[in-house]
């Protein structure tokens, strides 16, 4: 049975396939607003995969908390879930739950990132005022796409392995359905200049380097069409190995069971707390449930190879063999 987590991850991956979908659609008249409407839901779910996967798969992790009045007129003690008008439990947004993971989990997360997410949702929260044959506003919602569809494979290849080698996971480039020198323009209007206003200012933030890193606030696209004159490319296909669905099968249980590295172990400790320190007494205690498989699992780089490098993963369960040795926070 998949854990709530895993399912959380496979929508956001067909949410992130339709924006691909109906972006590079020949002929699709609603383009960039859709596809910014779909990509940043795909990483609002992504984000939520990785919390579930980080808290144990528990639900909560993922609601809105709120105090209550009470019928005296005051405010209660503790906080509830906050409902929406079914009753059912509204979740945390995107960016509540990037700070969560950053700062409760200790997360690392490039700033590139949180600053194409912040532009793609402005693009997204005035999509209403767009025109479609505008194509600087057309270019920068592609350039932000580009950069955050790269951003998105290097992080779920990071939190979840390799789940997306069966996908192709790129835009159309603009020049192969549009003419830049015949395109017809549209005047923008006083909302439009905004958006533009403010996505150039966010990119005058990195403007200093000029290649492409890991993580990227835009990308631009250059098209150059040349004779081919060779055979010689490498082809690339999905491996049909027999001993690949077996090696992707224990990943993915490894991931769920073990979402923990030591930072993200470290950081939960120093909130759990009040006595908690980085010193020999935490690493000697820690090291010396690292051999239990109910709290720990090693990973190594090559396992063929176990005097190799690796790297220990955890799970939730130890915080309860570290409660034995320091005082909770109140």
């Amino acid at each position: 049975m998949k854990s709530r987590s895993r399912l959380m991850l496979e929508k956001s991956i067909a949410a992130m396939l339709s924006a691909i979908e109906i972006y590079n659609k020949p002929d699709f008249k609603y383009r960039e607003e859709t596809f910014s409407v779909l990509c940043v839901n795909s990483w609002e779910l992504l984000l939520k995969a990785k919390l579930l996967n980080l808290a144990g798969n528990k639900s909560a992790a993922l609601y809105r908390m709120e105090y209550k009045t009470l019928k005296s007129g005051k405010r209660s003690k503790n906080k509830h879930r906050k409902t929406n008008r079914s009753g059912n439990p509204v979740s945390i947004g995107l960016f509540e739950c990037c700070r969560t993971i950053i700062q409760e989990y200790g997360v690392q997360i490039d700033k590139a990132v949180e600053d194409n997410l912040i532009a793609l949702t402005e693009v997204r929260d005035n999509a209403i005022h767009f025109v479609n044959d505008d194509l600087a506003l057309a270019l920068k919602v592609q350039e932000l796409g580009t950069a955050a569809l790269q951003n998105y494979l290097h992080l779920v290849q990071s939190w979840f392995g390799n789940v997306l080698a069966g996908y192709n996971f790129y835009l159309m480039p603009i020049s192969f359905f549009r003419d830049f020198n015949i395109a017809k323009g549209t005047a923008l209007n006083s909302a439009e200049k905004k958006v533009i206003s403010y996505l150039r200012s966010v990119e005058s933030q990195y403007d200093d380097g000029d290649e492409p890193t890991e993580y990227n606030l835009t990308l631009k696209i250059d098209v150059q069409f040349q004779k081919g004159k060779s055979t010689g490319a490498m082809p690339v296909q999905v491996t049909d190995d027999n001993d690949a669905p077996e090696i992707q099968l224990k990943e993915e249980e490894i991931i769920d069971k073990y979402p923990w590295d030591y930072n993200i172990l470290t950081t939960r400790l120093s909130k759990r707390y009040t006595d908690f320190k980085i010193n020999q007494m935490y690493h000697d205690l820690r090291k010396s449930l690292e051999d239990d498989t109910k709290f720990a699992h090693h990973r190594y780089l090559n396992p063929k190879n176990p005097k190799g490098g690796k790297k220990t993963l955890y799970n939730s369960n130890i915080l309860k063999e570290f409660d034995r040795y320091y005082k909770r926070s109140s």
